[in-house]
């Protein structure tokens, strides 16, 4: 099978000669620039020959056109630490407006999917890191957003509409200059931010518009971040597969993919894999195919991993799926 055929069958739980399987990392002070975080993306490809491609653009590029700074201050994780946040008082919503998707750091971003893709001519499936728009909020506020709906939620409408609008004209982009489909992740969906209806008003609100742009995506992947995660309300998305701590967090892979229909894409715990043995790092690809007996399954971390995770480590998850 080619990657494409591969990844397609695996998402419509069809038999596959072996399951997908990728791992993503950010790359700190390399991610600045469509040049720079192409050509440390394609290295990254050549070294472990992965089935899909998560772009990592820095976490913070979505704030960046409205004002945001940040710099790399060594954690772990690779992200950037945000020292200039446009909005600090609720009124600094207001000045959230409009901003192009061709131009400033969203460009640079869009481009890097287009300059992948092209260099390896449309052979790997490459996704588009698109982050949802009440996630977009709580980086340009610090978290504050939350406090903000609730006190004004009229005024914080108003900035997720535009938010909105800015994040379907970059996925758009995206799509039309060669990513393959995107990479969806909210960092909201969990009651340890906000209740389940506050979600449905200011997360779900403008998720499904996000993910109405994503129409001739041909692999979406909806990333759940935290713990104690909201999978019942968002599994029925409009998308193809999902991605969540699974090995931090419930449901385990197996009742993700019983309970929501889709392709489950997980398996590796995304912050032991930094101390692990290659062995242990295996065990735990092996243990994903065989909970999913193989079929409706992609081999890949919970999220990001640490920059420091040992390359023999990350060998032995491509290894052991490929065995």
């Amino acid at each position: 099978m080619t990657r494409w055929e591969r990844v397609e069958a695996a998402l419509a739980g069809r038999e596959v000669d072996r399951v997908p399987v990728s791992l993503w990392r950010h790359f700190p002070n390399q991610d600045q620039s469509a040049e720079a975080l192409a050509d440390v993306t394609l290295a990254w490809q050549n070294r472990f020959d992965f089935d899909f491609i998560k772009l990592m653009p820095p976490g913070d590029y979505a704030t960046i056109d409205w004002g945001a700074e940040s710099e790399y201050q060594g954690a772990p994780g690779g992200t950037r630490q945000t020292t200039r946040f446009p909005v600090v008082e609720l009124d600094d919503w207001r000045r959230i407006t409009p901003v192009a998707p061709d131009q400033g750091m969203n460009r640079e971003v869009v481009e890097a999917a287009r300059l992948v893709n092209e260099r390896l001519g449309g052979e790997v499936p490459v996704l588009q890191t698109i982050f949802s728009p009440l996630t977009v909020a709580m980086k340009l506020s610090d978290g504050k957003v939350l406090a903000h709906l609730r006190e004004r939620p009229d005024v914080v409408h108003a900035a997720l509409a535009v938010i909105t609008e800015v994040t379907r004209g970059v996925l758009t982009a995206s799509l039309e200059r060669g990513a393959g489909g995107i990479f969806f992740a909210t960092q909201c969906a969990t009651t340890d931010l906000m209740t389940v209806e506050e979600y449905r008003e200011f997360g779900v609100r403008y998720d499904l518009p996000v993910l109405e742009a994503a129409a001739g995506s041909r692999f979406t992947l909806l990333h759940l971040h935290g713990t104690n995660i909201m999978f019942d309300e968002l599994k029925t998305y409009p998308v193809h597969a999902l991605n969540w701590h699974d090995r931090r967090t419930s449901p385990s892979l197996a009742e993700g993919e019983r309970a929501s229909g889709h392709c489950v894409v997980g398996g590796i715990d995304e912050k032991g894999i930094v101390d692990m043995t290659p062995d242990a790092a295996a065990a735990q690809a092996r243990d994903a195919i065989a909970a999913l007996t193989g079929r409706h399954v992609m081999v890949a971390p919970g999220c990001v991993i640490p920059v420091a995770t040992p390359e023999a480590t990350i060998q032995a998850v491509v290894d052991a799926v490929r065995q």
